[in-house]
């Protein structure tokens, strides 16, 4: 077995290693969530938490981990003797992001069910990860029926395993905590919610501390075992700690006061909810106990503030994570009480409780490039990467999106086998049944009806002598459902001198801002390719990350001529790329102009030329009429036509507007046809 790196070993990221502490003291805190780049110890310093985890007492050969104390009344191997009871180390499980259903919270002997009518049933993941860590990397990437079951779980503390009218029960209480890149998506709401804690994580930029890390990874990687020995002290210092808070838990005062500071603070940040306040009670709790202290002081208060409401403040998938810190100190100061052990309480946030883990509030923004509030020009970087800018050019400054509105909704005609989601018709694991067919591979969904059909001619001949019915592999049906998958959106936005107009331009930005809000609900993966002056440029090739394209448009600067063959050969290309890496995922293009087509010869054929490569490849497309006042000389629809898709107005795009009927993208549905 690998040694994990040693927790106390970690460098920095005082935030990470406190509300990973504080989770270990008190597992009803709910969870950590944790934010970051890549490369920053957020993997490392979760596993590294299993080994200071305190041992857990489990009942002897119960396969779901029930409590010796307390044992599950419903357990599946119950019910369980008196007496008879081992201790173990608290588990970590790693769920995997492409795990299945029945891996996550097990499954059913389907076969053994019919013929024999018994319930062997083989624990999941859920079931392992009962009084320990279920640990899930790259948690923004998981499957939504995954993330409903796992809802289900954290809501109830039990996961519901059900087959064709045979159903298992038992307890699935754990601590969750997710890792994960922002850019590569944001979270469900709902699941969101769900953990208690959220801590944003960067690489440092101090020299010193760079060069301890890069010191300490290369000790631990020449020698494991021998790096740990020499973290073997602190490590038992901090698991001894963490006993001792878990004692000292039970006696600590969560005074009035504290109650009406942390009350106020959650009405001041408008969060949804009672949750917020419920987790900044226990996290408040837990850490007046980590401080060895029994009763719970406004620092505590304002640090469980810091780790428990950035995430759970947002109003929309584009509004950036945080606290102000300013307004949160006012809130505390205004509904401190009279009685308050320590008035002249230094708010400073490095006042945080002291050892490992010790401090608190968020890290503070670079002075760098990307920080201030200046207005993004030209010249501005996104994500750390400069714009690319076509030489030559007469440009304007970017313009500002104007308010995001509800769109109608856009599809893939066809039936896909893509990732799931929640945009266009697919065969998928779970949906409305539309059928069966024979199993490929193991057995998931059982069609009950053909199943028993499949099996009934051949009763007499396999000897069936009782009211049971025969079944042999060859009968088992899988059920065929539908239910709705992600696409790739890929938007092909015309930034040419003909868009500039700062009223017209600020219109179609909030209209491909509305698409990309609907694109990050429908779980999609989004792509942007802009054109003007003299060629086209991948602003942001196919990612899940919605936030990044939103970035990228809001400095889209405006100018130039309108190389519209540039830019759909170059979204084209993007296509033909992302088809070799993802073939399941199916393409919708969305073309932002006003049709127009000039510079260099024959642009208009070139254009003309280039669209009928999406038509003859079958490629869903919709094109959004920018054109405005009262002459149109309808290009748009033109481009549409030889697109082979559709084309709708600003105000069509609407959801609201009389136009803006839920309707398939045209194109291959005619050919379909």
């Amino acid at each position: 077995m690998t040694t994990p790196f040693p927790f106390t070993a970690v460098v920095g990221q005082d935030d990470l290693r406190l509300a990973l502490l504080l989770n270990a003291v008190s597992p009803a805190v709910g969870g950590v969530l944790v934010r970051g780049e890549k490369g920053t110890a957020k993997s490392t310093a979760v596993r590294a938490l299993s080994a200071l985890m305190p041992e857990v007492d489990v009942v002897s050969e119960c396969r779901f981990s029930c409590d010796p104390g307390s044992p599950d009344p419903g357990c599946p191997d119950g019910p369980h003797e008196p007496g008879g009871f081992a201790s173990r180390p608290a588990r970590m499980v790693e769920l995997p992001v492409g795990a299945s259903e029945d891996r996550l919270v097990g499954a059913l002997d389907i076969e053994r069910a019919l013929s024999e009518g018994v319930k062997a049933f083989e624990p999941g993941l859920l079931a392992d990860a009962h009084r320990g860590i279920l640990y899930v990397d790259e948690v923004n990437l998981l499957h939504d029926h995954l993330v409903d079951l796992l809802l289900d779980a954290a809501a109830m503390g039990a996961s519901y395993v059900e087959r064709e009218g045979v159903s298992v029960r038992h307890a699935a209480r754990f601590l969750l905590v997710g890792t994960m890149n922002p850019e590569e998506g944001e979270l469900r709401p709902q699941l969101l919610d769900r953990f208690g804690l959220t801590v944003e994580v960067a690489a440092s930029r101090e020299p010193e501390q760079r060069v301890e890390v890069v010191r300490r990874r290369l000790a631990y990687d020449d020698d494991p075992a021998g790096f740990a020995a020499r973290w073997a002290e602190e490590e038992a210092d901090v698991r001894a700690r963490i006993v001792a808070a878990r004692d000292l838990l039970p006696s600590v005062r969560l005074g009035d006061d504290a109650l009406r500071q942390i009350a106020a603070t959650c009405a001041a940040f408008e969060v949804d909810g009672m949750r917020a306040d419920i987790v900044m009670a226990r996290t408040a709790t837990a850490l007046a106990a980590w401080a060895g202290r029994t009763e719970v002081l406004a620092e505590d208060v304002r640090q469980a503030a810091l780790l428990a409401l950035p995430h759970r403040r947002r109003r929309n998938p584009f509004d950036a994570p945080g606290l102000d810190e300013d307004k949160l100190d006012e809130t505390l100061e205004e509904f401190s009480g009279d009685d308050d052990p320590d008035p002249d309480l230094d708010p400073d946030p490095d006042s945080g409780p002291d050892g490992p883990g010790g401090g608190g509030g968020q890290p503070a923004p670079d002075d760098g490039p990307q920080g201030g509030d200046q207005e993004a020009g030209p010249e501005a970087e996104q994500d750390g990467q400069p714009q690319p800018q076509p030489s030559g050019v007469g440009q304007q400054s970017a313009a500002r999106a104007s308010e995001p509105f509800r769109t109608k909704v856009l599809s893939v005609p066809g039936l896909g086998e893509g990732a799931a989601g929640r945009r266009s018709r697919a065969r998928t694991e779970h949906g409305r049944t539309t059928g069966a067919r024979r199993p490929k591979g193991s057995l998931t969904k059982l069609h009950l009806a053909a199943t028993v059909q499949a099996a009934a001619p051949h009763q007499r001949a396999r000897g069936r002598s009782g009211p049971g019915l025969v079944v042999r592999r060859d009968d088992l049906r899988q059920a065929t459902r539908e239910g709705r998958e992600g696409n790739l959106v890929l938007f092909v936005v015309d930034a040419s001198g003909s868009m500039a107009a700062r009223q017209r331009m600020s219109a179609v930005k909030g209209a491909v801002l509305s698409l990309l809000l609907d694109a990050y609900q429908r779980r999609d993966k989004v792509g942007l390719v802009t054109f003007r002056g003299s060629g086209a440029d991948v602003a942001l090739p196919p990612t899940s990350s919605v936030d990044a394209a939103a970035a990228r448009l809001e400095s889209l600067p405006t100018g130039g001529r309108t190389p519209l063959s540039a830019g759909l050969l170059r979204a084209h290309d993007v296509l033909r790329v992302e088809r070799l890496r993802d073939p399941a995922r199916r393409p919708l293009v969305v073309v932002v102009t006003d049709g127009r087509a000039t510079g260099g010869p024959e642009p208009v054929a070139l254009a003309g030329r280039a669209a009928r490569l999406f038509a003859a490849e079958g490629v869903a497309s919709v094109v959004v009429d920018c054109e405005s006042g009262p002459v149109r000389l309808g290009l748009a629809g033109q481009l549409a036509g030889e697109l082979g898709g559709t084309a709708v107005t600003l105000d069509e795009l609407r959801a609201d507007s009389i136009a803006g009927l839920v309707k398939d993208v045209q194109g291959t549905s005619r050919r379909a046809a």
